[in-house]
């Protein structure tokens, strides 16, 4: 088994204005930081539009494609923008997720990293927002839920802000568990305890500002992962955001690269013991560049070890 490493050169077009922190270079950063671990490296197919469909209705889809612009820049609110490439990068950012999916439940391979552009957890049903265009990782577990015909997938969430569109996408989906941790108060002010889902199926985990890697792994280990054991999941999909990192200049949480790679540790430990190992992991926050890379690769570096 392997670890595979999904792109595209297409999640490079996605451009964004002067100053921005979702930019081409945090793409650049990851995969130069990638380039000499051991992966099979496939190519991000774009996804059809009923793939995205699965997830996001048709109306909206149209208005992404009306508001992208020919040059220049297409803004849909005040943080989020479009520029000619934007819509080809999201459905290549989509077409990753699906593939991972894809590959690790048939054996291709034992895990996948999906390193895409944009970002994908705040976009929900018919709402773009906070950088993201399509709820990626919630789209691979309708995908996994409806075309492979799996009967429960988890989704857990590490980034710094909170899932809010995974989470208003996967709502009333009682065949999907969505375990997120987020610090608060902080953008986009979603994300309290008491947000669990039309069947008890959110666990919201916040963490105080300022707080660490102690704070994380006690909620992970009291919380988060006695949840995995008793939803049994049969694929694990992570949204992994690094900008927890105690150098990321939009948040103020203090992990640090080790506690990325121990958390992605202990997530492949328990994959491995309720679903084969099944994981795919798709590229949220993060934009400090030099904390991004190396959290990026120590969380890929855990993947193969898993993998091996």
């Amino acid at each position: 088994m392997t670890t595979a490493l999904i792109t595209h050169a297409d999640c490079l077009t996605h451009v964004t204005p002067e100053g921005h922190p979702e930019r081409v270079a945090r793409l650049e950063h990851v995969l130069h930081a990638l380039e000499p671990l051991d992966l099979l490296r496939v190519g991000a197919p774009m996804a059809a539009e009923d793939d995205i469909l699965r997830i996001h209705p048709a109306s909206y889809v149209a208005e992404l494609r009306k508001a992208r612009p020919n040059e220049g820049f297409g803004q849909l609110d005040g943080d989020t923008f479009l520029s000619p490439g934007s819509l080809d990068a999201a459905f290549r950012g989509a077409g990753a997720v699906l593939r991972g999916v894809d590959m690790v439940l048939s054996g291709e391979a034992q895990n996948v990293f999906a390193a895409i552009r944009p970002p994908g957890h705040h976009a929900e049903r018919d709402t773009a927002m906070g950088f993201c265009l399509f709820g990626n990782a919630a789209l691979a577990a309708k995908h996994a839920l409806d075309h492979h015909g799996l009967s429960r997938v988890a989704v857990v969430d590490f980034d710094v802000h909170h899932g809010n569109g995974t989470q208003d996408l996967l709502w009333d989906e009682k065949r999907a568990l969505l375990i997120t941790s987020q610090q608060m108060p902080l953008w986009p002010g979603s994300g309290r305890a008491d947000e669990d889902g039309a069947f008890g199926n959110i666990l919201n985990m916040p963490l105080p500002p300022e707080s660490g890697g102690v704070e994380m792994r006690a909620a992970y280990q009291t919380q988060a992962f006695p949840r995995l054991r008793a939803f049994k999941p049969e694929l694990i999909i992570l949204s992994a955001g690094f900008d927890a990192h105690r150098d990321d200049p939009l948040a103020n949480l203090n992990w640090t690269t080790q506690d990325f790679a121990w958390l992605t540790a202990e997530l492949c430990a328990l994959a491995q013991d309720l679903c084969g190992g099944r994981i795919v992991s798709t590229l949220e926050g993060g934009y400090d560049l030099n904390a991004l890379s190396s959290a990026c690769k120590a969380h890929v570096d855990e993947l193969i070890k898993a993998s091996a």
